[in-house]
């Protein structure tokens, strides 16, 4: 499971989630992704859990990138322990998630959308937040490689 080597304190405040995601809420990787609609933590547990589900569903074909990290201890006090003896120890770490933010990417030649969305809808069942399906549109892509092509065009024809 995921968890950071060392951390520069054991244990942190819990902390509030407000707004939405202002990092990682774009597709970077891969062709299809999983994005967050609401806030919520995510632990070590329920992220390899979703990356077990989907890694088997494309029999280990393509390729599966995890956006989000669990860097956020949350500690618990033991059973029936009465008030005051301080903060209780870490348990189990969890990554923040905001609303847009990307949780995971999946990509490769032989993964089609039908296969990618499966895949993600197994995953998003093991999730805590809400989470939709989004896809990098081909057209996009296409539009955007012929505006770079053309800007190069008109570079060559100025410098001539």
């Amino acid at each position: 499971m995921l968890s950071p080597k060392r951390t520069k304190f054991r244990k942190q405040h819990r902390g509030r989630m407000r707004g939405v995601a202002s990092k990682g809420n774009t597709i970077a990787f891969g062709q299809f992704a999983l994005q967050a609609q609401d806030c919520g933590w995510v632990t070590a547990r329920q992220i390899e859990a979703s990356r077990r589900a989907m890694t088997r569903y494309i029999k280990r074909g393509g390729q599966i990138w995890i956006r989000i990290f669990p860097d956020k201890p949350v500690t618990m006090r033991p059973a029936e322990t009465r008030m005051g003896s301080g903060k209780g120890n870490p348990e189990f770490w969890v990554a923040v998630v905001k609303p847009g933010r990307i949780l995971f990417e999946m990509g490769g030649d032989d993964i089609t959308e039908e296969i990618a969305k499966e895949a993600m809808r197994l995953a998003q069942y093991k999730l805590p937040v809400k989470t939709k399906f989004i896809s990098i549109d081909k057209n996009l892509e296409n539009s955007s490689q012929e505006n770079t092509k053309n800007s190069k065009k008109s570079q060559e024809e100025v410098k001539q």
